[in-house]
């Protein structure tokens, strides 16, 4: 069995540096430490690597919407409720090319069905500038700014710049969205954090010692997942007290998340945790008097680390969609908080989507980001193994 680990080790190596010999790395294949080998296998995989950019650039936005987005998501603009986005234009009236510019929009309303419309002036031209100034904010409750990503330098009444439209209130959704990313986003990467603790220690200690413990945390684990996820979600987050601050609420869906998601990664920690534990390198580290804390977390937990994070990735989507379900019916967040999820649940008026179908676009985000995160788990699963052919 060892010969052919090893056979395969060298002929994976060997089809690597067939094809990377054009880029003149053929050689350097046979010494490369695992990290490395790993991203030559991921880089080959385009479509996560521009995954990897689209979800920097979510990240960034989430981390500095204040900066990003071009008002505040409270600010309300009574004379442009329900606009559609504004239309982007390089071309004025005469055909000549300038600079990104929008027009002025004329607000009317149609004779017949008493629809708002909103025309646009072009005698009226306003560009879009770049890091301009416009309503003060502190960043992360911090320091004190008033200058945004884009936007234009009209006064605050005349302001007509709508990217992607603006809801039933005048708000403007794109600012919505790019602050709802901050908490939709981050509770994803929290919620998974959360389970990847809960998963290490408790498979990891299922595992390794076995007996009574393995048999009461098994027991647990499959209580949890013969109960249905979506009904065991809406009980739990019915059981947070109505009148919690934001701050309370977002941590108990966190961890009511959390503690349902955990149960997979600790089945996969515990099996592993068998198969190793009996390994050579777990009892020389035995022998030389290691402790069990340093073997678990410096030995048999690195052996799989590549898979965990690859799994991580993938489970990332599932809490971005429980959060936005739960906030979609009611039981989950609540304005004043703003995530995707209470974006849309706008779209549960279906007097607004018919009038203003843009209501819908925090949909298009979730649709976005959780694409981008299973493509980058894609990557990451193929080049956790970088000897597969």
């Amino acid at each position: 069995m060892a010969t052919e680990n090893v056979e395969r080790v060298i002929d994976a190596k060997q089809g690597i540096a067939a094809e990377l010999e054009d880029a003149g790395k053929s050689e350097s294949i046979y010494v490369a430490p695992q990290w490395k080998l790993m991203w030559w296998k991921f880089r080959k995989h385009k479509v996560a690597l521009i995954s990897v950019f689209v979800l920097a650039g979510f990240y960034f936005a989430a981390l500095f919407c204040e900066f990003v987005a071009p008002y505040d998501p409270e600010a309300f603009f009574t004379r442009y409720t329900l606009a559609p986005p504004t239309r982007i234009h390089f071309f004025d009236a005469s055909g000549a090319l300038r600079g990104p510019f929008v027009y002025g929009v004329t607000r009317t309303r149609d004779p017949v069905t008493l629809r708002p419309m909103f025309v646009e002036d072009p005698n009226v031209i306003e560009p879009i500038q770049f890091f301009v100034t416009g309503t003060p904010y502190k960043v992360w409750g911090i320091f004190d700014s008033n200058i945004h990503l884009f936007g234009i330098k009209a006064a605050q009444a005349d302001q007509a710049f709508f990217i992607l439209g603006a809801d039933r209130l005048g708000r403007d959704l794109f600012s919505r969205i790019v602050y709802g990313s901050r908490i939709s986003l981050s509770l994803g990467l929290v919620g998974v954090l959360l389970s990847l603790v809960f998963g290490i220690v408790l498979g990891g200690v299922s595992g390794y010692y076995g007996g009574l413990a393995d048999n009461i945390i098994q027991r647990v684990i499959e209580f949890i997942r013969s109960i249905p996820a979506i009904p065991l979600w809406m009980a739990l987050s019915a059981a947070l007290p109505p009148d919690w601050p934001v701050v309370w609420t977002y941590f108990g869906i966190t961890v009511i998340l959390s503690l349902i998601g955990w149960t997979g990664l600790a089945r996969v920690v515990r099996g592993r945790f068998l198969s190793l534990r009996e390994e050579d390198f777990v009892l020389a580290a035995r022998l030389v008097g290691s402790s069990e804390m340093r073997i678990i977390l410096r030995h048999m937990v690195p052996s799989f680390l590549s898979y965990i994070i690859a799994s991580l990735t993938l489970a990332i989507p599932g809490m971005i969609l429980a959060e936005t379900g739960l906030s979609f019916i009611g039981l989950g967040l609540r304005a004043p908080a703003i995530s995707w999820g209470v974006l849309l649940q706008e779209a549960q008026n279906l007097r607004s989507v018919a009038l203003a179908p843009w209501v819908l676009l925090p949909g298009a985000a979730v649709v976005l980001s959780i694409l981008c995160f299973n493509f980058l788990g894609d990557g990451l699963r193929d080049a956790a193994d970088p000897y597969s052919r």
